[in-house]
């Protein structure tokens, strides 16, 4: 249904048409009970015009207003006086006359070189042919003779108990430094409880009285040596005669093999331990051992954890060879204490033996002839000594072997001198007086051929360059400031910038070589041949 709707007009207001459609809607009086259909209507505008306006009035009135006023002025500034100045030079000279090409004598020029061309060929093709520079390199730095102190390490517990440190091993890598704790002086040390410690330098956060592994040991250690290739196992000398190897990467159970105390093990103090090649198997090591009982053993590890000896020697008094005059030993005593081994590096099977009185000893591992001792042993015991050299004044307590020479070796005794051997005599060739007091060790560098180290018993340790001199030496390092001996030292092989030494105090203190020492110079090895034969000579 469609609706449609028409436009009218609303109606002013107030109307009554608007009253009724407020009251009942549009029509409601034309159409009773019946809404009225939707309409719309336009109405007109109503308007209520403002009276405030005119009651109010606008006023209006100009205003204006103005900030404080701003205060100007103008300056000026001028720089602090200045001056010129000039320099002159001395008056220059008039350069010498130089005259033309032209007034040259060629021609005499031209001959003088036709006559001395042949000499300058022939002086030419000489030193082409000279080796008198072969191997020789320029240094244009100037090397410093320095030597700093990089580490200073110790175990407080064991030097709470006044223990000496005895031994000390670089290993395999040159970055874990291993220690002996023990006693060197007069005393029953035998049931003294000491230690081994390690302390490995690379590590970040090294705490130089806290030890990377700490080993316990029933007696007192009097010396230590790391496997030339197992970078954890060291075999240590004990003061009960005991030989030892730990594995220090199993830090709780670290005791690998032992000796035990059966009739082969030594019956007084091991004073040095290393580590051999078997003859056949380069890749197996055994253990050497010497102690002051007279005796040179070889140990073999096996799998029940013991220590079993394959080979060994004995030295008699009466088996020496007499190459030189020696002190007739005490009523009744038979046996050489060997107090340290050091072997060639040019024939595996050579030794040299320090003893305690004072002799060096030339030996040999391939040895046949038997020794002369009563000692018990479940193997047979040869005699190994080859050759005899003149003696200390006392104890010898050191031996190193050159690395660059087949015969030279230093020895260092409790007369204060080292000395300079030949294999091939037995008076050495120089002795050097280092101290009043006792030596303990001396070390060839393995890098320098002409440098070695020497610890003393005056609290110090002193580096000779015998390219420097052959007297005196080049730096003397102070250990221990109240003068306790030096006892051990080791050059590292691996960062052979490195040097430790241990003292009586219970400290391990690393120093760092300067380049002096550590860098070959040309010809170098040519010059340790030399000087062997001026010093012969």
């Amino acid at each position: 249904m469609a609706i449609s709707a028409s436009p009218r007009p609303f109606p002013r207001v107030g109307s009554a048409r608007v009253a009724a459609l407020a009251a009942g809607g549009a029509g409601g009086g034309e159409r009773r009970g019946r809404p009225a259909p939707l309409q719309d209507e336009t109405l007109g505008v109503a308007s209520v015009p403002s009276q405030w306006r005119s009651v109010q009035g606008i006023r209006g009135e100009p205003k204006s207003c103005q900030t404080a006023g701003i205060a100007t002025a103008e300056a000026s500034a001028q720089a602090r006086t200045h001056a010129d100045a000039q320099v002159q030079t001395e008056a220059p000279e008039e350069p010498a006359a130089v005259a033309p090409v032209s007034q040259y004598d060629t021609l005499r020029l031209a001959a003088f070189l036709r006559r001395v061309e042949a000499m300058v060929v022939r002086e030419l093709n000489n030193n082409w042919q000279s080796h008198a520079f072969d191997g020789y390199e320029v240094n244009w730095t100037e090397q410093q003779q320095t030597v700093s102190c990089l580490h200073t390490l110790g175990y407080p517990p064991a030097q709470g108990q006044g223990l000496h440190v005895t031994g000390i091993s670089w290993n395999t890598t040159g970055s874990v430094l291993a220690c002996a704790y023990g006693r060197l002086d007069d005393g029953d040390w035998g049931t003294l409880k000491s230690y081994v410690c390690t302390w490995n330098l690379d590590r970040q956060g090294l705490n130089p009285h806290q030890p990377s592994v700490v080993v316990e040991v029933p007696s007192a250690v009097m010396c230590l040596a790391f496997h030339p290739i197992q970078p954890s196992h060291i075999a240590g000398g004990l003061y009960s005669g005991e030989v030892l190897v730990w594995d220090m990467s199993r830090p709780e159970d670290p005791l690998l093999w032992r000796t035990g105390l059966t009739d082969d093990t030594h019956t007084d103090p091991v004073y040095q331990v290393l580590w051999l090649p078997e003859p056949r198997h380069s890749h197996r090591f055994q253990v050497l051992s010497a102690a002051t009982d007279g005796r040179v053993l070889l140990w073999r590890g096996s799998g029940a954890g013991q220590l079993r000896l394959s080979k060994g020697f004995a030295l008699a008094v009466q088996q020496l060879p007499r190459s030189t005059k020696l002190k007739k030993p005490p009523r009744g005593e038979t046996e050489v204490g060997v107090t340290s081994v050091a072997f060639s590096s040019f024939d595996s099977s050579l030794f040299v033996l320090g003893t305690e009185g004072g002799f060096p000893l030339k030996c040999s591992l391939a040895a046949e002839a038997a020794a002369l001792t009563r000692m018990p042993s479940s193997v047979p015991l040869r005699a190994p000594v080859q050759f005899t050299f003149s003696p200390h004044g006392g104890p010898v307590y050191s031996v190193s072997c050159s690395p660059f020479h087949r015969n030279l070796f230093l020895s260092a005794g409790t007369d204060g001198h080292v000395h300079l051997y030949s294999m091939l005599q037995a008076q050495p060739l120089t002795s050097l007086q280092l101290s009043h007091k006792y030596l303990f060790a001396v070390r060839w560098s393995p890098v320098r051929p002409l440098v070695f180290a020497a610890a003393s018993g005056e609290g110090d340790v002193q580096l000779f360059d015998l390219q420097k001199s052959s007297q005196k030496p080049t730096v003397s390092i102070t250990q221990t400031q109240d003068g306790s001996p030096v006892y051990c030292l080791e050059f590292n092989s691996q960062q052979t910038q490195l040097l430790a030494a241990g003292d009586a105090k219970g400290v391990v203190k690393v120093w760092q070589l300067s380049t002096a020492f550590t860098e070959q110079g040309p010809r170098e090895a040519e010059d340790l041949d030399q000087l062997e034969a001026e010093i012969a000579t």
